[in-house]
């Protein structure tokens, strides 16, 4: 199935029912007086996660979608059926936005949680509603009020525990095949991966994460080079990124290149996204020897002067990749009980999503702008400000370093 996480559509809720002029007329009963009924409201359009979904392509062939008119009212007092609520489903993880101010109308995060998106009409009144003491044959009606019409931007974030950063070949799908379920395509060419993979991994007995693979990602990404700017946003819901390196590049490229490369693209892209938790991964370690590889992992450190966890592995042979998920279970353990019993804490972190969901989202409104003045024949675009992201890594203690078994 093709992943698709942006799309634009139109909703227009149901129109409400006009109101019914009409007057009682039975035998041998003069005057019976008004008896017309009032309208149905008209549906209302919703949007519910489910959880059976992975993609938004069902919406990108078809784009409008209008609820039911609710029915006009009968005689006798009869109110008019009301018009049936619209619910289009969509993946957990969706926001959703409105195309015209650009205001979040909501965040679809759990599976079976609703939005209202469009308002039915409410209903007109039939000429029943106008009788009184001094009317008592009103001719008066009222129409049912037009349903809500708005373009809508939909977008996909896909909710992981863990996401993978590192430049193509780098082994990350080999890294999710070799500790879950899943199986993405894995050869010896980079950009083997052109759509986020999720993989379940399972840590004894009912305990389990559920981690990324963003592809795409090289030199330039933020600035809308390669596939990378369209997934970088997807590392926005994630709790904890694992950066991972070829630590035995074939062309023989030191390794703190390759990973200085993906900090800078993510500097650049959200300067908040570089203060989410991230440890080091070094992968392909069965491609070197014992000694080679301890020299190897300690000029990286130094190079990056890296002051978080590092973790040496080989994803291939399945050597440290239990350790890992081990470690990575215990993290996220930990960090679900700091957030119930720290308050400032949790609002931090709440705050940190936050900012990084403003950036992103600026960074992606900036670039199609961007492109749109390209499309337009306008040349000077590069005066678009945004080039200063630095954001200095202040993070404090030794590197600890986590060796294969």
């Amino acid at each position: 199935m093709k992943f698709v996480d942006e799309v634009s559509i139109f909703v227009k809720a149901g129109d409400g029912g006009n109101g019914m002029m009409s007057f009682r007329r039975e035998k041998f009963i003069e005057k019976g007086g008004p008896n017309g009924g009032d309208g149905g409201d008209g549906g209302s359009v919703y949007l519910e996660a489910d959880e059976n979904l992975n993609t938004l392509v069902d919406y990108r062939y078809t784009r409008r979608f209008q609820a039911q008119n609710g029915q006009k009212g009968g005689s006798t007092d009869c109110t008019g059926a009301k018009g049936e609520d619209l619910i289009l489903p969509v993946p957990v993880g969706t926001t959703v936005i409105d195309a015209a101010t650009q205001e979040i109308m909501g965040d679809l995060t759990k599976a079976g949680q609703r939005l209202l998106v469009a308002q039915g009409g409410w209903h007109g009144l039939g000429n029943t509603r106008f009788k009184s003491s001094t009317n008592r044959a009103p001719r008066q009606t009222t129409p049912g009020k037009p349903g809500d019409a708005r373009d809508l931007k939909l977008e996909l974030k896909v909710l992981a525990d863990v996401g993978l950063l590192g430049l193509p070949n780098a082994g990350k799908s080999t890294f999710i095949r070799s500790v879950s379920a899943a199986k993405p395509k894995v050869a010896d060419y980079p950009f083997t991966t052109l759509v986020p993979n999720l993989g379940v991994v399972s840590v004894g007995r009912y305990k389990s994460f559920v981690i990324a693979d963003i592809p795409g990602l090289i030199e330039g990404a933020s600035e809308g080079a390669g596939l990378g700017i369209r997934f970088l946003k997807h590392l926005a819901r994630t709790r904890l990124l694992l950066h991972l390196v070829d630590m035995a590049p074939l062309d023989g490229s030191d390794p703190a290149d390759a990973a200085e490369v993906i900090l800078h693209e993510l500097e650049k892209f959200s300067p908040a996204l570089t203060q989410r938790d991230r440890w080091l991964v070094l992968n392909k370690a069965d491609q070197l020897l014992e000694e080679e590889r301890e020299e190897r992992v300690r000029q990286v450190v130094e190079r990056l002067d890296w002051k978080g966890p590092v973790f040496v592995i080989s994803a291939l042979e399945s050597e440290g990749t239990e350790a890992l998920s081990q470690a990575i279970m215990r993290y996220l353990d930990e960090r679900a009980v700091r957030i119930a019993e720290e308050p400032e804490y949790a609002e931090a972190l709440a705050e940190l999503d936050r900012q990084i969901e403003d950036e992103a989202r600026a960074r992606l409104q900036e670039l199609d702008d961007q492109r749109a003045l390209r499309r337009a024949g306008v040349k000077s675009v590069e005066e678009a400000d945004g080039d200063d992201f630095d954001d200095d890594d202040d993070d404090e203690g030794g590197a600890e370093i986590i060796y294969v078994r």
